[in-house]
């Protein structure tokens, strides 16, 4: 199972609803449709991404999307070294000399976004980037932010463990 990091003992965080997420989402399509880019393709970085980036679809009217999994954190302020590339594997063909933007919750040390941005570009892409949250630590400025904190972010789709079967042990 997926791990879920628990950051309900922390008490300085930064909490996303639903609700805000909804506002968030299209004020940043907003931001980016009033720049002079116009995305062929969204991709999520995998997982925090992929609810961003699926709204971001919507918002701006892009069918075109796909995901690259990522990982990096394994808990509460806890990483791995670097961050690392998992299978499946992008469809690198169909990316190829395409308009890309790429999206994920929060840009915290920048280098997951940095990774992804260089593997892209390196197919001929125009890459830019939109987060949810930006940090002050990020090596990369994303091209596109709703907000920025110093803060841990407690994201609706992430605060709760996952759902397991009725009556399982826990």
């Amino acid at each position: 199972m997926a791990y879920h990091a628990d950051s309900s003992d922390l008490e300085d965080k930064e909490i996303l609803t639903w609700e805000g997420f909804g506002a968030g989402s299209r004020e940043l399509a907003q931001e980016i449709a009033d720049s002079d880019f116009d995305p062929e393709v969204i991709i999520g970085v995998a997982r925090g991404g992929m609810i961003p980036a699926g709204a971001l679809t919507y918002a701006l009217g892009v069918k075109l999307t796909d995901a690259i999994n990522v990982e990096f954190y394994t808990d509460v302020a806890e990483t791995l070294p670097d961050p690392v590339l998992l299978a499946p594997m992008l469809d690198t063909d169909s990316i190829r000399d395409r308009r890309i933007l790429v999206v994920d919750d929060v840009v915290d040390s920048g280098r997951t976004l940095a990774l992804v941005l260089k593997l892209l570009r390196g197919f001929g892409a125009e890459v830019r980037s939109a987060v949810i949250y930006a940090k002050p630590t990020t090596i990369v400025e994303p091209d596109y932010v709703w907000k920025r904190t110093a803060k841990w972010i407690a994201f609706p789709w992430s605060s709760e463990p996952p759902v397991t079967a009725s009556g399982a042990a826990e």
